[in-house]
């Protein structure tokens, strides 16, 4: 495996000394960049629920009874993690398993980072009725299974630390990436736990808690930076009392925080940014206190039900500032020495392969590569294979272009199947935008010679919008890319109604049935094959355009030099119908079709009424068209030569000349 690590493991040269009454020493520890985090942040042991006496202990010690011992190599860790005297551990360098191990321990054991770039590469840690267990300033990354996105494969339990029935548990300025499954997977009435200041990066499920019909597990999470992930934000199942403080939760796929079952959440003063459904209550039991939390370009949920519990009634702590979280979390969480990550990328190109030949294995994970508010051009070469994930480029890392190595996109495929109308776990449907396999929405986004698709299947499971693709930025171009999908393959959109994006698709092959190519934003479809699926009809196989534009905009939807393609029956096939969303009244849905192709499956009439809308609603017209379904009636409106000018890729994207064919 050649992962390339590129989110900088732990940098530090931490010199920690020797131990005495506490699992690491509390004067400033000095790096190689000559960075020394704050006092405060970097303490001589664990605050909120694993600092409290229980089960036979007066808190959480670790190792600080034992031994001082070093640990290079796995032999060793495994080895010291599994003695049964206590021990402080300090490991050093990396430390790479072959084939992965989860590695079990033994009460009463500190695990600490020392020297630049510690970190535990393809393994994890197992600790299985133990207590008193500390893990401080080192990195645990990568045993993702290449293709495993979901994490559903039987061998697949990589997790990167799983706690069964253990307490007095403190994991401190760490961090955890790519893993096979969950990063912290906290089960079956573990307690007295805190996990403070850490960094969980680029990995579908983050940190799940639960796995017990008991409400048992306290614990404190707080100063956690959880980013480019998808689930398990944390999910919190039937906890006793979960205290979730000044965590920073960004670019999040799925859902945020959620209690399930008789989970007792407090949860205060968090920061969410980029994060669908950010708080969630599952059930009826579910009681979260949901205050002082920032919620900023975020959509779905934000539960607030019950009164949970009164952290003060345990513990004293105090908070910082919402505002200030993103700032104080992503500088300081972290190994120490790391800057929480934030120092500048400068590596311009990585791979992606599912072989282990690239720096990553998934699409997801390379994108997590990319500096927030990058502003230099970065590629992201995808070798061949089949890619099951689904894929965001969020609105914070622009100017990235996305490739197939081979230049066919039907070497790379990037895949996923989920519809519309599915049925969320916690409750409502996935909706246009939680369907979608790729969401653009990052400005100067370039995507070139690879295939995204929605393989939902409708023949199988009935007829719901499923979106292969869906943008929502300026300035977005797709080259010899396809989109494969059935209704509503292709969503071109805007960040709101007053918005206007543009997109760009170049010699592109898209397909499907029922409105594939809609929204309100600006699309120019220049060169491009559009293919009407047969759907077995003798009338009707579908609507190939659904524009909302704006009635401010005067540029929907362009299809020009283009190839309209289908099995179907001839004059099967819409050209299109005006979609007013929500009955926007200022929508004035707009799109031409011009100097292409039409086979003989378009319609005689053209143009198709619409949820009680007249087609002659909206702003339709064709020119120079040639081809068999090129119709000259009153159903097919005609621009001017005089108009016609007016109408082109150039006009319709203004001042931005895509590159194209570089």
């Amino acid at each position: 495996m050649r992962l390339r690590h590129l989110l900088g493991a732990a940098t530090a040269v931490v010199i920690l000394g020797s131990l005495t009454a506490v699992p690491a020493r509390a004067e400033p520890i000095h790096t190689d960049t000559g960075w020394s985090a704050p006092a405060a942040l970097w303490k001589q042991g664990p605050d909120g629920f694993a600092s409290l006496p229980g089960n036979g202990l007066e808190g959480t010690t670790g190792g600080q009874a034992g031994r001082h011992v070093s640990a290079s190599s796995l032999e060793d860790l495994k080895a010291y993690a599994a003695a049964e005297e206590p021990l402080v551990i300090f490991l050093k360098g990396t430390i790479t398993a072959q084939d992965y191990v989860k590695i079990p321990v033994t009460s009463n054991k500190s695990f600490i980072g020392t020297g630049a770039g510690v970190e535990l590469v393809n393994a994890g840690f197992k600790l299985i009725n133990v207590s008193n267990v500390i893990f401080r300033n080192f990195t645990v990354r990568d045993s993702y299974i290449p293709g495993d996105w979901d994490g559903k494969r039987p061998d697949n339990d990589r997790d990167g630390i799983q706690l069964d029935t253990s307490h007095h548990v403190w994991v401190d300025h760490m961090k955890f990436e790519r893993m096979g499954d969950g990063m912290i997977d906290t089960r079956k009435d573990s307690d007295y736990l805190t996990y403070s200041w850490n960094v969980f990066a680029d990995n579908n499920k983050a940190l799940g808690v639960g796995w017990t019909a008991n409400a048992i597990t306290r614990m404190t999470i707080h100063h956690n930076w959880i980013r480019n992930t998808t689930q398990r934000n944390f999910s919190l199942d039937n906890t006793a009392a979960a205290h979730v403080y000044n965590n920073y939760l960004q670019d999040i796929g799925q859902y945020g925080m959620m209690g399930r079952n008789a989970a007792k959440v407090v949860l205060e003063d968090n920061y969410f940014t980029a994060v669908a459904d950010p708080v969630v209550a599952k059930d009826p039991a579910t009681e979260i206190v949901n205050r002082g939390n920032i919620f900023d370009s975020t959509r779905g949920r934000k539960d607030n039900v019950g009164s949970a519990f009164d952290p003060t009634q345990f513990y004293a702590y105090s908070k910082d500032n919402a505002a200030t979280v993103p700032g104080l979390v992503s500088s300081s969480a972290g190994p120490r020495g790391s800057h929480g990550n934030t120092a500048p990328n400068t590596t311009a190109e990585v791979t992606v392969a599912l072989d282990g030949t690239g720096d990553f294995a998934s699409v997801q994970a390379a994108l997590g590569s990319i500096p927030v508010g990058n502003t230099k051009p970065r590629t992201i070469t995808i070798k061949p294979g089949f890619y099951r994930e689904a894929v965001n480029i969020w609105a914070d890392r622009p100017n990235v272009t996305l490739r197939g190595a081979t230049g066919n996109p039907a070497d790379v495929v990037i895949s996923y199947d989920t519809p519309a109308n599915g049925a969320k776990f916690f409750g409502g449907t996935w909706g246009a935008a939680g369907s979608a396999t790729l969401n653009v929405l990052a400005e100067q986004t370039t995507i070139r010679n690879l295939t995204v698709e929605n393989a939902y299947d409708e023949a199988a499971n009935g007829g719901s919008q499923a979106l292969a693709v869906r943008t929502v930025a300026d300035k977005v171009l797709f080259e010899n890319t396809r989109f494969l999908g059935n209704q509503d393959t292709y969503l071109a959109d805007t960040t709101g109604r007053d918005a206007t994006a543009r997109t760009f698709l170049k010699n592109c092959y898209i397909e499907g049935d029922v409105d594939f190519l809609y929204g309100r934003g600006t699309a120019v479809f220049d060169g491009c094959t559009i293919h009407s699926l047969d759907r077995g009809s003798d009338t009707n196989n579908g609507y190939i355009v659904a524009p909302s534009t704006k009635n401010s905009n005067p540029y929907g939807l362009l299809i020009v030099n283009s190839n309209l393609t289908s099995d179907a029956a001839p004059g099967t096939v819409s050209l299109g119908r005006p979609w007013f969303a929500s009955s926007d009244p200022d929508a004035h849905p707009m799109a031409v079709i011009r100097d292409s192709n039409l086979g003989s499956h378009i319609a005689v009439q053209g143009w198709s009424d619409m949820s009680g809308h007249a087609w002659t609603e909206g702003r339709f017209a064709e020119y120079n068209n040639t081809g068999p379904g090129a119709h000259i009636n009153e159903f097919h409106p005609q621009l001017t030569p005089q108009e016609a000018p007016k109408f082109t890729k150039e006009t319709f994207l203004g001042d931005w000349t895509p590159a194209a064919g570089a």
